[in-house]
Order: C-alpha cells, then structure tokens, then sequence
C-alpha cells in the first residue's frame, strides 16, 4: 500500500508540477539469501526466479541510467523490470499447477540440466512479472534471462548472476 500511495503522489507531483517521474518497479536482484525460502540453495533458487521475477544488478543498473535519460520525454510512467519471461498469460494455471513440466515445454534440456546440478525446477509459479512494456516503450530488455542461467549449466561456465549468502 505505501509503494502505491508513494506511486500516487509521484504521479500527482508531476502532474501539477510538471516534476517528471518514471518508477521502475524491479524484481529481486539481492545477492543475499532469501530469507523467508529455505527449501533450496540460493544460487538454485536464483536461478529459478530467472524465470518470473528477478533480474541482474547490472540489468537493473541499466534501467535505471535509461529511465534517468528519458524521463523528460516520458513525463510520467511504471514500469515492471524483470528478466524477461517466456510465458503467456494462457500458461498461468499450468504454471500453478505443474511449473516444471511447463518450463520444460519451453526449455526442454533444462531438467538433466539441472539434475546435474542436484538442483530443482519449481514446482509451482504463482506470480509472473512482465516486463514488456518498457521493452515496447523504451527498446529495454534485461541482457541477462532463463536461457543465460541454462547456457552456463551447459558449458560449465560462471552463472550469470552473483550469489553471496553473507
């Protein structure tokens, strides 16, 4: 309620002020742990989210230096910044119901993938972020996505992104 409340008074400043704004509302991007998740390792749980909510530090620094640039002409806008997802709307009771068979569907070499790991698909995905619309308003797109994640696993190289449990 308070992020809305807050969207809210950015969107009346500038529309009696004149004051542009651009909100970029970001998925996770900590290095952290998650602490309310504990049922897998971070850099898998990492991983996973690459499908519906999180996105690089770098990814998010590149948004923010692009909405900085084009606020004047934007004068007022929200955004979602995610990496971006390869579902569809029409996905989202399977991806309630059995999210690996439908990320499978998708990315059919991600399961040995991460079995080689010791690692899980999940199981369930109730909440999709969509980036889109700053990619169709602004030409943005995250460098970083799911297919980045399953590229390293398959040539044994450095994840794409940073995990620091301390």
């Amino acid at each position: 309620m308070t992020k809305l409340a807050a969207e809210g008074l950015c969107r009346l400043h500038f529309l009696e002020h004149g004051l542009s704004c651009v909100v970029l509302r970001t998925g996770r991007f900590f290095h952290e742990d998650d602490d309310s998740q504990h049922e897998l390792s971070g850099p898998n749980l990492k991983a996973n989210e690459f499908l519906n909510r999180r996105l690089t530090v770098e990814d998010a620094a590149d948004a923010h230096v692009l909405a900085l640039d084009r606020a004047p002409a934007l004068g007022f806008e929200i955004f979602v910044l995610s990496a971006p997802t390869p579902f569809v709307r029409s996905e989202a009771g399977a991806l309630k119901q059995a999210a690996a068979r439908v990320v499978e569907r998708h990315f059919p070499d991600a399961p040995a993938l991460y079995a080689r790991r010791g690692w899980q698909l999940p199981t369930s995905i109730g909440r999709v972020y969509d980036a889109g619309r700053i990619e169709r308003m602004l030409g943005f797109r995250c460098a970083t996505d799911f297919g980045c994640v399953l590229s390293a696993l398959r040539s044994g190289s450095r994840l794409p992104f940073v995990h620091q449990p301390a």
